[in-house]
């Protein structure tokens, strides 16, 4: 394993949502809104959260584990490493993950030559399940595209991992001001999350082989 791979995560179980809007806090995000209610569910199967807004931090372009120069990539790399599931969460610009988002999966790219101590992608036996929202279609493509660079760089993909919420063609409501949650969205996210943790929990009793 490299030196430069954090330690595993502890025996408590834990879920981080990397939020990819394009705000930087305190701004209002209805991709955080989805995002803490994910973790909401998740925390019922008995995990620690946390939420991270991205554009809080000077995220380089490049395909390193650090960039130099004052990147901050590297103290979210320890809290992805730190936890077991990924919530990828993001807004839908003009029909596409956020521009945030792709960068994220740019910078795992660097995942790839990490391994750990038998000799496997350093990523496996972590899950990721991806949130996405937008007043425009898109979701169903950017949870696609989602899905297999997390893949990729090692994560699992638990079923029916991909929740959203499109507003009305031309309508410009965000999902932060609706009065409730639609019960297609909660129940989707309910899903989402018990298969999260089923598929996290028979991940950490028994990971995949090295080969």
């Amino acid at each position: 394993m490299s030196d430069h791979v954090p330690s595993p995560s502890s025996a408590t179980p834990r879920a981080l949502a990397l939020v990819c809007s394009l705000k930087p806090s305190p701004s209002p995000s209805s991709s955080e809104v989805m995002a803490r209610q994910v973790l909401e569910e998740i925390a019922k199967h008995g995990y620690e959260t946390e939420s991270v807004r991205v554009a809080d931090y000077d995220v380089r372009p490049g395909v390193e584990a650090d960039m130099g120069g004052g990147d901050q990539w590297p103290l979210l790399r320890r809290k992805l490493y730190d936890a077991d599931v990924l919530v990828f969460a993001t807004p839908t610009w003009v029909g596409h993950m956020s521009s945030i988002a792709q960068r994220v999966l740019e910078r795992l790219d660097a995942e790839l030559s990490e391994t750990d101590e038998r000799g496997r992608p350093a990523l496996y036996g972590k899950v990721a399940v991806v949130a996405v929202v937008g007043n425009e279609d898109g979701a169903h493509k950017i949870i696609a595209d989602a899905f297999q660079g997390l893949n990729d760089m090692g994560y699992t993909v638990a079923a029916q991992g991909g929740t959203y919420w499109n507003a009305e063609a031309m309508n410009p409501r965000e999902y932060r001001e609706l009065d409730s949650t639609p019960e297609a969205v909660a129940s989707t996210t309910r899903s989402l999350a018990a298969n999260a943790a089923h598929m996290e929990g028979l991940l950490r009793q028994r990971n995949y082989p090295a080969t």
